[in-house]
């Protein structure tokens, strides 16, 4: 028998103890992020082998008591008719696989958020089938100057003014059907709007690749890189986790040309102390304060 390539097992353990330690971090009400795809991620298989392309869904059964799932889809992906590359679907119609899959696991979701959304007649459309299914929609609005203008971002007119989800439990795992889908803005909306009601939620970001503590140009990140050659993205040594923790740590470019004003919004969100960013082993990462 040869060596296991990756141990989804103690990916498993070790993942389910770094999240259930992040939420106590913040009194209990974390918002995670999920990048990626969260149900058969075959490009996380092809690059590590022995990765079960629904390893992630099997970490969420194991957090199953403590969990809410939103999912999150850009109006202008549906209004476009925007397709995934792996299935060959549109990203509305992913959004209904996506909570048919979930299902099929025993997990079911809180709510769709329908980010940007400016009366798009499509994305009016895909709201009307989604509540006719049973699914809660709740709608989030462009807002102006976003992410730069931090006055109108952070304000009753910007964050402020989207519908607000009601969550019950610990974790709230907010993801969607692709990139660009509105994951970020929907956890700051509701930082924003949990803070103004006194609960001190926090945010953390949990990603597969690049892994932050192997080399640059170990070939796992390099594949990660040429795999999103076409969105441009490219791997870098994270200088602000560098600063920090004068430790490398490998990121990618947009995570870290975002940071700088990620960190003024949820300063000012909180309106108190400085965001640090850090980073938990095999994917996990997070901007605590």
């Amino acid at each position: 028998m040869g060596k296991i390539g990756f141990d989804n097992e103690k990916y498993l353990k070790e993942q389910t103890a770094a999240i259930v330690d992040r939420v106590k971090k913040f009194g209990n009400k974390l918002y995670l992020e999920f990048g990626g795809k969260l149900c058969f991620d075959y490009h996380a298989a092809r690059v590590l082998p022995g990765y079960d392309p629904n390893v992630k869904i099997r970490l969420l059964q194991q957090l199953k008591d403590q969990i809410e799932i939103v999912l999150c889809i850009y109006a202008g992906d549906i209004e476009k008719g925007r397709v995934r590359g792996d299935f060959g679907i549109t990203y509305d119609a992913a959004t209904f696989k996506l909570i048919d899959d979930l299902r099929k696991w025993g997990l079911d979701i809180l709510a769709v958020v329908i980010t940007r959304f400016a009366n798009q007649p499509t994305a009016s459309i895909f709201k009307n089938k989604l509540e006719r299914r049973g699914v809660k929609v709740y709608l989030h609005y462009p807002i102006e100057g976003y992410p730069a203008n931090i006055d109108s971002v952070v304000s009753d007119k910007g964050l402020g003014l989207n519908d607000y989800i009601q969550t019950n439990k610990p974790i709230a795992i907010v993801t969607g059907p692709g990139p660009g889908s509105g994951k970020l803005a929907t956890c700051l909306s509701q930082l924003y709007q949990e803070h103004a009601r006194g609960i001190n939620a926090g945010y953390a970001k949990f990603e597969t690749f690049p892994i932050w503590n192997i080399p640059l140009k170990h070939p796992v990140n390099v594949a990660y890189e040429a795999a999103t050659a076409d969105i441009l993205d490219f791997n870098l040594v994270d200088p602000f986790h560098l600063n920090t923790y004068k430790e490398a740590a490998i990121n990618y470019n947009r995570d870290v040309e975002s940071f700088p004003i990620l960190r003024l919004i949820l300063t000012r969100i909180f309106n108190k102390g400085a965001y640090r960013y850090g980073g938990q082993p095999r994917g996990f990462r997070d901007r605590r304060r």
